[in-house]
């Protein structure tokens, strides 16, 4: 059995080394795939802008985890949730604009933000006020990051842990991560993640979330993904929720 999983380059989720997809989603994706009984894994590397059209169309059989929107899940066919993460910026070291929030930024005259096209920080940058003239749309995330070292963004929006990895990587001395609040009492729930398949290939996703629902949470499961950075805080707040839809077939 042969399945083709699309990712992208958004370390520690997924990214090449040595000519070799590696990463949270796609070790996740390998002990899921190998317990249902796959034995040939083909990792196709893509744009992030790709991702739900191509599985869409049948072009791969599924995609690593994002996060799941009720547009999205209108197209596509979303697993049980895999991680729970909160939104955050990358800003030159110091944070020279003082930016922790979507709120302030948006109230910083001048302040310009990057985000990734079709990511789901574009629509919450908007609706906390920042304006369209403040934004900045790339299609690679190292696109972004060599415009926020040139000065050309103040910051850079993606997930709280995917920015914590990039600044470990990049060096405090250049690059820092800004987590996010996640509200005043600290109970608002964060997105889930989940992957994601054609609608009509149901199959394949029955048998992924009855492995998914005896996997997650295991010891197994969280020491493969605290290589990553990916602790008990994403994890456990998906092991209550439910898939969003129903596939077709």
């Amino acid at each position: 059995m042969k399945v083709t999983i699309a990712y992208i380059e958004e370390p520690p989720f997924g990214w090449t080394e040595s000519n070799r997809a590696t990463g949270a989603d796609i070790e996740l994706a390998e002990a899921v795939l190998r317990a249902i009984g796959v034995d040939h894994i083909e990792h196709h590397l893509t744009t992030f802008a790709e991702l739900l059209p191509g599985v869409e169309a049948g072009r791969w059989d599924m995609n690593v985890p994002l996060f799941v929107t009720p547009e999205r899940a209108s197209k596509v066919a979303f697993s049980l949730p895999v991680w729970a993460i909160g939104d955050g910026f990358l800003v030159r070291a110091g944070n020279p604009k003082a930016l922790n929030s979507y709120a302030l930024l948006a109230g910083c005259h001048g302040a310009r933000l990057g985000i990734i096209a079709g990511q789901v920080q574009h629509e919450s940058a908007r609706a906390s006020g920042v304006s369209d003239d403040q934004i900045v749309i790339f299609e690679q995330q190292s696109d972004a990051i060599e415009a926020l070292r040139s000065g050309t963004i103040d910051a850079y929006a993606s997930t709280a842990v995917g920015n914590r990895v990039l600044a470990g990587r990049i060096g405090a001395s250049e690059l820092e991560a800004v987590e996010h609040d996640t509200g005043k009492d600290g109970r608002q729930p964060l997105p889930t993640g989940a992957f994601s398949f054609n609608k009509n290939n149901g199959q394949l996703l029955e048998a992924v979330n009855k492995q998914l629902r005896l996997y997650r949470g295991t010891p197994d499961h969280r020491t493969r993904m605290s290589r990553f950075g990916i602790t008990r805080k994403e994890i456990d707040p998906t092991l209550v929720v439910e898939p969003f839809g129903k596939p077709e077939g």
